[in-house]
């Protein structure tokens, strides 16, 4: 069992313990660029049991699970030499919208049988909710299909996320090989109303450190023992307004994605902006290893954990593999970077994602499977159409730029000095091509698997089964050279 002591998490013989790894998301929580769709998880299984029927599509979701993450995979994660895996969960894997406060065995059954695999070869995992009930922020990775955020609003969205820890901590209370409990994913406390950038956001710090003493207080009573990880406001990049750490075994954890692991560019080099605070002054700047430790040294999470002598976990960061050719080397190069700077501080770390259809994974399904032949249609629409907005380093689209045109149109005609350009354009894509086109190209997306027997759409739907996979092999050069150093010392 993993405890904090001293600004360090160390073991039961009192050993100081790093963790390190990957995070596992896709799984018991879908992201349309992970898996492969477009819009949203649960608009997406509306769609489908509205094309193929509810017993096809419980088919469909159950097949995909069972070989997305299996014994195999927590195997590989440790023989990189990883010892952590952060799990990403949907709330509705354990519990639905018309029937709250009941719960789904079939969820927790799935999850405990991970957990076992994770006990079996030594790995820790920590369980990280990533889409909470009434949606904790904007974006398509809280399952959100329509930019509000209910859940700082509603206390009905906040009871059933509490009651919600409390069942998962009364289960798993005393399991050695669960690092801890990541209570929410990104939260934004705060949502855009038409202005949101770096200027204009300013957290609801009240509310989140309401809500933070409430589920840690709530899980305490039940299971005294876990570590409980807690993340920033804005995407889990703003620390300051946090209350000071307020009870035992907590950690705090940011989350650190920066331009030179996005690109487009060759890095070392000239890169634009700072992904990880929305800044609509898109300022050239050059990043190198200095640069890297420069950032990362000044974000508020770092600044956080020394100021009050507590663990920090960077709970995401990564590199795109998806771009130009040329830029592959690159974004591996920065990447190798950033873990090192994260070792020189001492800070824990997970990488974003360990699996998905070719974009940023650790393992990627293999481009001639069965599954990205069959969808390579809908993947085609999904580019032209920028469904998956946010990927800025992608060659441009008809559709891309008629966008910035309208941003512009917009911008002039409202002539109002604190509308932020970039702020502006990236949320006006994730309206426009994210929540409504992606959801105008789900059926198109479903009627591929339409007329397919269950024996074929299981052939099809194990293309995600770790055998049939390819290992990104830069990227896991790089996670094992970092991983040398002991996890114990």
């Amino acid at each position: 069992m993993l405890q904090v002591k001293n600004g360090q998490i160390v073991n039961d013989r009192n050993e100081r313990v790093r963790l390190r790894g990957t995070c596992v998301g896709g799984w018991m929580h879908m992201e349309n660029f992970i898996n492969g769709y477009p819009g949203a998880e649960h608009a997406l299984r509306e769609t489908m049991r509205d094309i193929l029927g509810s017993a096809r599509t419980e088919f469909f979701f159950e097949r995909l699970l069972d070989h997305f993450f299996t014994e195999e995979d927590v195997a590989f994660i440790r023989s990189t030499g990883a010892n952590t895996v952060r799990i990403a969960l949907n709330y509705r894997q354990f519990e639905r919208d018309d029937r709250p406060f009941e719960y789904l065995e079939s969820g927790f059954q799935r999850l405990e049988q991970a957990l076992a695999w994770c006990t079996k070869h030594e790995v820790y995992a920590i369980l990280d909710l990533h889409a909470v009930q009434g949606w904790q922020n904007t974006d398509w990775h809280s399952d959100n299909a329509n930019r509000n955020t209910l859940f700082w609003q509603h206390p009905h969205f906040q009871d059933r996320f509490v009651r919600l820890w409390e069942v998962l901590a009364e289960r798993l209370r005393g399991q050695p090989w669960i690092a801890g409990y990541n209570v929410m994913n990104e939260p934004v406390t705060n949502a855009p109303r038409g202005r949101f950038g770096s200027n204009a956001y300013t957290p609801d710090w009240e509310v989140i450190n309401q809500v933070y003493r409430r589920v840690v207080g709530a899980i305490r009573a039940l299971d005294p023992d876990h570590i409980i990880f807690l993340e920033g406001d804005l995407f889990s990049t703003r620390f300051d307004g946090l209350d000071a750490p307020f009870a035992e075994n907590l950690v705090y954890s940011s989350h650190n994605y920066t331009p030179a692991g996005f690109g487009p560019g060759v890095y070392p080099g000239e890169f634009q902006g700072y992904l990880g605070s929305f800044q609509s002054q898109l300022t050239l700047q050059h990043w190198d290893r200095e640069k890297q430790r420069e950032v990362f040294l000044s974000t508020e999470g770092a600044r956080f954990a020394q100021r009050h002598n507590v663990p920090l976990w960077v709970g995401e960061f990564g590199s795109v593999y998806n771009g130009p050719g040329d830029d592959i080397a690159s974004r591996l190069r920065a990447m190798d970077d950033q873990i090192g700077v994260f070792e020189e501080f001492g800070a824990h770390w997970t990488t974003w994602n360990y699996k998905d259809v070719g974009v940023m994974g650790l393992v990627t399904l293999d481009p001639d499977s069965p599954y990205m032949r069959l969808v390579a249609p809908s993947l085609r629409a999904k580019y032209e159409l920028d469904t998956d907005f946010w990927m800025g380093w992608l060659p441009s689209t008809p559709a891309k730029d008629k966008l910035t045109e309208l941003a512009r149109i917009i911008e002039a005609t409202v002539n109002d000095p604190n509308i932020e350009p970039a702020a502006n354009r990236r949320f006006l894509g994730q309206a426009t091509f994210d929540h409504y086109v992606g959801g105008l190209l789900q059926p198109s997306y479903v009627r591929l698997f339409q007329g397919l027997s269950e024996h074929d759409l299981d052939e099809v739907l194990s293309s995600f089964a770790f055998r049939n996979c390819r290992p990104n092999a830069g990227l896991v050069r790089i996670v094992g050279r970092h991983t040398q150093q002991p996890h114990t010392a």
